[in-house]
Formats: structure tokens, C-alpha cells, sequence
């Protein structure tokens, strides 16, 4: 296996790394420690931040891994190399009555990358993350010792792994627990939401109804319209005398990057308003196809492009719910305020079901996930003040979609991140964990 030098980018585009490049062909294959330089594994890179990134090391690539090994279709065990992608899991399973127990906002991810970001979906309120459905996986430590973990051995290793952002060694396979369903589709409903009161209603009213829910906020909405969206749930649909048609598989690609003059508050406010409105009636439902409701940007290829050459931020905190005085109104208030705010902006309640992941993100309250333009200095300290909020109210940032969180925020974040350091692989790092642990190193 050769190695050479060669340019990867996260999903932001932000910041910019140089990479040693060594791909892993087989899960037979070894780790290469003989280089000197610290090693990271890399999927498909649709982490939004530094998380991915290995600055000046190895980038060990782990695309090859992509074979399946077992499916047991009467439990919805499934069992698949670590480099297997969701998309490629569901183009196998859909048609034999199964889905992803818990799927992110795209399914161009590997199994590996879901398990090292431990990530949540739509589901969150009722079925936790990824993680809590991993039955057990292989992991091959720097020193050529390959490790099953499960809850039950290497237990250790297993709760540092689940959300451990690829430090702990190389995931080979995983096999964890499908869900049952009967079709490709889903009972959806898109009800206009007046504001951040009227979005706390609709998700109270809709936690035991709905497998899934979200909203689309207008982030630069302020006043009485401050939180106003489309909230958006859904459940499987059961039974169906007539299936609607599957959406076509065609995607649109943005070509080039986009220029930056067109990324301004006034295009900004000018689409949050038309989305906002594009939806005629109060509440309307209907049956929808399993790849607009959970993956409608997948549709777009290389949409990152849109942001230009410079990139851009993903931000996504959880704070406590606390109603109608959650920190999360203070939030959107410093927003729509700096006149700095998102195309895409996503509102969601965390629930209590607790993660095995020593490091993982998720935790009972309220999350806000949404992109910023990079406009240099003024994008960062805006950023710092919501990080400020955040702090002063236990909440957290996603290390997955970060790029420039101080480590003191980080280790207030993660108070258990001392005792999962203790779990890193000594010939492994990251971009992002030397950022968050340089004052500790």
C-alpha cells in the first residue's frame, strides 16, 4: 500500500489540512506506526469541522472497507465493514422491511463514521443515538491487537469508542440493530410555526405521536415571529393502499463554488422569508418518501460549494429545554441580532435515553444546528458568544461540526474528557484534539 501526500477537506471546507495518505484495502491489514506521524481514520469527510482532519499525519482511508458480512433478516442484525456507507446499507435493506435504527441528516456516512460521531437524527426524543443500537464491533489498536467490544467486553474500549471521534483505533466492522418497516414511506406532516412558543407546543404535543420531528426555523426572525418555522413529523407508514411514486434518483451538482457577494444577510433574510411562506395552508400532510424526509440535501450534490472558496461554520449546541425560558431563546436572539444568520437552521429536542459514548454529544434539551458563512473574524466571535451562553447554561457543542471551539470550552463541554483520554490510541490524533487539549498535552 503506497503512501503519498495529497489535500482532504472536511464537509465546512474550513480549515484547510495536508495530509499523508495510506488507504486500508483489507481489515486484515496493519496499521502503518512505522512512519512517525500520528494517524487518523477518514471516511467519506462529512464531518463539518476539524474532527477529520490530521494536519501534517496520516489520514488512514478506510473506503475499501466496504464489504458486507452478514444480515440476518428475521432479528435485523447486520454486520458490515466499517466503511460501508448508509447509503449503501439502505439501497440492501429497505427492500427486505428494515431501516437505520438512527439516521443523520445525510446517508453518504460509513458505519465507522456513525459510530465515532455517535450520531442522532429525527428520532432522538424517543430512540437516543446510533450508538445505543451497536451490538459490537472490531477495533484494531496501533500495537496490531484487534479488540471485539461490546457492552459486555472491552467494555471500556466500547464506551470510548461510541463517540470518540476516531482516537481509540481503527473501527473494522460493526454490527448493530436494524428497525422494522413495512415500505419506503412515511406519514408526514409540515405545520407552520408562528414562533419559538408555538414550536414548543407543536413538540410537547407531538413527543408520543411522532417517531420523528424537526424544524426549519428563520433564524433571523425577531419579536413575536423570533423561533417561526416549518415543524416537521413523521412516522412510517404502516399501510398503504396506493404507494406514491419514489423520488428520481437524479441529483443536482453544484459545479463551482459559489461567489461570496451572494452570501449576505439580505439573501439571507430574502430565502428564510420565501421558505418560510412557501408553505400555503397552516398544516399539510402527506406521504413522502424515505429520502426527502431524512436526507433532503443529498439532493444537491456538493452543496458545501454554495458557501464559496473560504467555506463555512456549522454550529450545533444543546442546551437545557427549561419551556418557554430555555437559554435556546437567548441564542436565537444573539442571531437574528448580528444580522449573520443561516440558510439552513434545525431546531430539535433532544430526549433522555443515555448514550454508551464516554464523549458523546447528545443529552436531554434542546438543539439548533445551522451553517454560517465564514466572514473571518466576525464569524468567530459571534461564535464565542453563543459559546458563552452555552457554557453558562451546561449545555455543549458537537465536536463533529466544529471547527474552532477554545479547549477550555471543550473540557467544560465534555467534563469526562480526562478519562477518555486514557482510551486514545497513543499513535492516533487529530486536527481537533490537539486543538481542545493543547493546554493539557
Amino acid at each position: 500500500m503506497n503512501q503519498y501526500s495529497a489535500s482532504y477537506e472536511c464537509w465546512g471546507r474550513f480549515p484547510k489540512a495536508s495530509h499523508i495518505i495510506h488507504r486500508m484495502r483489507w481489515i486484515t491489514d496493519t496499521i502503518p506506526v512505522d512512519t512517525g506521524q500520528k494517524i487518523l481514520p477518514y471516511g467519506l469527510g462529512r464531518s463539518y469541522g476539524d474532527s477529520c482532519l490530521n494536519d501534517g499525519a496520516v489520514l488512514l482511508i478506510t473506503t475499501a472497507l466496504n464489504r458486507f458480512i452478514a444480515l440476518d433478516n428475521t432479528s435485523g442484525i447486520l454486520r458490515c465493514e466499517a466503511g460501508v456507507t448508509l447509503a449503501e446499507i439502505l439501497s440492501v435493506v429497505v427492500a427486505r422491511g428494515w431501516f437505520l435504527p438512527v439516521t443523520p441528516g445525510t446517508k453518504f456516512v460509513t458505519v465507522g463514521g456513525a459510530v465515532a460521531n455517535d450520531v442522532h437524527g429525527k428520532n432522538h426524543h424517543g430512540d437516543g443515538t446510533f450508538g445505543r443500537y451497536v451490538k459490537n464491533f472490531a477495533l484494531l489498536r496501533s500495537d496490531g491487537i484487534r479488540y471485539l467490544c461490546s457492552p459486555t467486553q472491552n467494555q471500556d474500549l466500547f464506551q470510548a469508542t461510541i463517540g470518540g471521534l476516531g482516537l481509540t483505533g481503527l473501527i473494522l466492522w460493526v454490527e448493530f440493530q436494524l428497525i422494522p418497516i413495512h415500505n419506503p414511506f412515511l406519514d408526514a406532516e409540515t405545520v407552520q410555526c408562528k414562533n419559538l412558543s408555538q414550536f414548543f407546543e407543536l413538540s410537547q404535543e407531538s413527543e408520543e405521536k411522532y417517531q420523528y420531528t424537526v424544524a426549519w426555523i428563520d433564524c433571523l426572525a425577531r419579536g413575536r415571529s423570533l423561533g417561526r418555522g416549518i415543524f416537521i413529523r413523521g412516522n412510517h407508514a404502516h399501510h398503504l393502499e396506493k404507494r406514491p411514486p419514489p423520488p428520481s434518483d437524479s441529483q443536482i451538482i453544484i459545479p463551482v463554488e459559489a461567489p461570496s457577494f451572494l452570501l449576505n444577510r439580505f439573501s439571507i433574510r430574502a430565502f428564510n422569508f420565501l421558505y418560510y411562506h412557501k408553505q400555503r395552508s397552516p398544516r399539510v400532510s402527506q406521504i413522502v418518501h424515505l429520502d426527502p424526509f431524512f436526507y433532503p440535501l443529498d439532493a444537491i450534490g456538493k452543496w458545501n460549494r454554495l458557501y464559496g472558496r473560504r467555506g463555512f461554520f456549522q454550529y450545533q449546541c444543546v442546551v437545557p429545554y427549561e419551556g418557554q425560558s430555555s437559554p435556546i431563546r437567548r441564542i436565537l436572539e444573539t442571531i437574528s441580532q448580528s444580522g449573520m444568520g443561516s440558510f439552513l437552521a434545525v431546531l430539535k429536542v433532544f430526549g433522555d435515553k443515555p448514550s454508551p459514548g464516554i464523549l458523546s454529544f447528545p443529552k436531554k434539551g434542546i438543539t439548533l444546528a445551522l451553517d454560517f458563512p465564514n466572514q473571518g473574524r466576525d464569524t468567530l466571535e459571534l461564535l464565542e458568544r453563543l459559546d458563552q451562553i452555552v457554557r453558562a447554561n451546561n449545555g455543549a457543542v458537537y465536536p463533529a461540526k466544529d471547527a474552532r471551539m477554545s479547549a477550555a470550552s471543550f473540557q467544560t463541554y465534555f467534563p469526562r474528557w480526562q478519562e477518555f483520554a486514557k482510551y486514545v490510541d497513543p499513535h492516533f490524533s487529530s486536527s481537533f484534539w490537539r486543538r481542545v487539549i493543547a493546554p493539557h498535552a
